[in-house]
């Protein structure tokens, strides 16, 4: 009928509704033709500046001709696998099980553990799309701010945790987007000290911090650890992420799972990463140099005044510009020369910062390179 007006939310949950979508920066890497993005840097979302081992591509290429990869269902228990992914983890098979992406895995972790009006804690600020994700299964996001000054304390988060008291905590370890990491020591005294809370642990970035909690699962009922091969492994586009917890929380997760979700090809490719660890270890050995390189730069060069960098143990690293007007023509000015990086709005103890993903030491001198031409340009236009 013309005229007619629908009423959109109509059959849409509340908690939906209600929710603050989580908004991803847009992949304007993708908006530009091929033979140009082999000469742009995409440091905005934290990937691999390489790609994954050449043994990846090849066992990719001759999937892709076998005849029978299109039109059949992936494998939907993939013992090799898994057998990898406890080698490389260090825990038994059977405490691990793998999904389509961890942001899959989030969502899983939301069906299975969260009813409506339950209290979760985000250790903030932090990667935003876990909030959204259990938000709309119905929890009641409360925050444990680390401050203006973006310093952790971590007798505040034991402070916030007994104050709150919530059914689940959610901790990015290393952290995104300031980067500072969690020992192995005080997250199992927040498993142990806080046993009604369920704790997840995101280990997106452990690789590059060398820091891992998955022994915990061994011991401990309250916490799930989730990771990815979309950083370090440089498998980003094939969406591929992973849960460590105890056998009961596998189960559990398993009765939801569905299984035939994770393609062929990224089982390939994640297999044939996991027999080529080494190659992966060198990249990260180059990244923490890079890292300590890059860091060194800016707290020590010619533009210190403009920027200061945050320590990390990860692949990126936290800047904060002298005022938002500096980070508005970092960004521009950048992107002008095809590189990429992250401006932040997700609080308001980062409107001034932005986040550069980490490459190699030669991309990261590149990158302070044409930093430092954009403030040598502004002092002779001041002069």
């Amino acid at each position: 009928m013309s005229g007619q007006r629908f009423d959109r939310g109509r059959f849409v949950n509340d908690f939906i509704l209600n929710l603050r979508p989580y908004k991803p920066v847009p992949q304007e890497i993708w908006s530009v033709k091929p033979a140009e993005r082999e000469k742009s840097l995409k440091l905005d979302w934290n990937e691999s500046t390489i790609g994954p081992a050449p043994e990846v591509k090849s066992a990719v290429k001759a999937l892709v001709a076998n005849e029978d990869f299109f039109h059949l269902y992936p494998l939907t228990h993939n013992k090799e696998l898994l057998e990898l992914l406890s080698q490389y983890s260090g825990v038994p098979a059977g405490n691990i099980q793998y999904f389509a992406s961890s942001d899959a895995l989030h969502e899983y972790i939301g069906k299975l553990y969260i009813k409506q009006g339950d209290k979760v804690l985000l250790l903030w600020p932090s990667y935003d799309n876990f909030r959204s994700s259990i938000e709309g299964n119905g929890a009641r996001i409360v925050y444990s701010d680390i401050g203006p000054e973006l310093q952790f304390s971590f007798d505040r988060l034991k402070d916030d945790l007994m104050r709150e008291k919530p059914r689940m905590a959610y901790i990015c370890n290393p952290n995104n987007p300031v980067g500072y990491c969690l020992s192995f020591g005080q997250v199992e005294e927040l498993v142990h000290g806080f046993p009604n809370t369920l704790f997840v642990v995101d280990e997106a970035y452990a690789e590059f911090s060398g820091v891992s909690s998955n022994a915990l699962a061994m011991t401990y009922e309250n916490v799930l650890i989730s990771h990815t091969m979309s950083k370090a492994f440089a498998l980003a586009n094939l969406r591929f992420g992973y849960l460590v917890a105890s056998e009961d929380n596998i189960e559990a997760i398993n009765r939801i799972r569905n299984p035939k979700n994770i393609p062929t090809i990224t089982q390939v490719a994640v297999t044939e990463a996991l027999k080529h660890v080494d190659y992966m270890l060198d990249y990260v050995q180059e990244v923490k140099a890079a890292r300590e390189l890059f860091i060194r730069l800016i707290s020590q060069g010619e533009i210190s005044e403009n920027l200061s960098a945050y320590p990390s143990k990860s692949n990126f690293v936290l800047l904060k510009c002298r005022d938002i007007e500096t980070k508005s023509k970092i960004y521009y000015q950048l992107r002008e020369k095809n590189i990429y990086i992250r401006q932040l709005t997700q609080s308001a103890s980062l409107l001034d910062c932005i986040r550069i993903t980490i490459g190699t030491r030669e991309q990261m001198r590149t990158v302070y390179d044409v930093m430092k031409k954009i403030f040598i340009q502004e002092d002779s236009k001041n002069g």
